[in-house]
């Protein structure tokens, strides 16, 4: 297996953890970590006939390209791209657990996995109530080093995700958004930035984007068949 460039100490902890459990078992080598570049390892796995399937987590335009490559030589991908997960709210919603579940959802691990929240959609009815609850919630994050137990959230990985969490914002701006929480970068050392709330159209572009970032877009909606179709 391969992991991002930007994880390769996490990827050899693994390693060290499955090895030993493999070696207790009597399986040893079948269970291998490959540490490189684009060009050196991955292409070189992708094109590598005797590889029979390849598993590749990342972006759509990746898995485009991978499953061309490895199409090409007739092997199979399974491939698992991006996420924009949404959390729907009607107007029953049992809001002591709604709301922790939407907060952990879009701030864990400051917005960084596949199955991080990224949209919320709430029945006209409770949108301003429920908005208020996330906003009371939101001002209570502290955001810190991750290995402290008093801190909720941690930095973003690098500055490119930085950039892309202010592109994304600035986006929303200019798409009609309303920041209801957050929204800036946090002057200290590091990749620290806001949790941010973001209340926006359901047509806004940005919207249909997934930025790896605790940005949460908030959005009302009046028929549950209108919601599933913006869905």
């Amino acid at each position: 297996w391969k992991p991002s460039l930007k994880t390769p100490l996490c990827a050899i902890a693994v390693q060290h953890i499955c090895n030993e459990v493999l070696n207790d078992l009597g399986y040893e080598g079948i269970f291998n970590l490959c540490i490189g570049d684009q060009a050196n390892v991955a292409e070189t796995l992708v094109k590598d006939s005797r590889i029979a399937l390849v598993s590749a987590t990342g972006s759509t335009a990746m898995g485009k390209d991978v499953a061309q490559k490895v199409g090409a030589r007739l092997g199979k991908s399974l491939l698992e791209l991006g996420g924009n997960n949404a959390i729907l709210l009607d107007e029953t919603a049992d809001l002591s657990l709604a709301i922790p579940g939407i907060f952990f959802g879009a701030i864990g691990t400051a917005g960084q996995r596949c199955t991080s929240t990224r949209r919320l959609f709430i029945h006209h009815t409770r949108f301003d109530e429920i908005c208020d609850s996330l906003q009371q919630a939101y001002k209570q994050v502290r955001v810190g080093d991750p290995l402290d137990r008093q801190n909720h959230m941690g930095p973003l990985i690098d500055q490119n995700a930085v950039d892309n969490y202010s592109k994304a914002i600035k986006l929303a701006k200019e798409q009609g958004g309303e920041i209801l929480s957050g929204g800036s970068r946090i002057e200290r050392k590091g990749f620290f930035v806001e949790p941010t709330l973001i209340k926006i159209a359901t047509n806004a572009p940005i919207v249909h984007e997934e930025t790896f970032a605790p940005i949460l877009y908030i959005m009302s909606y009046t028929e549950l068949e209108e919601a599933i179709q913006i869905n």
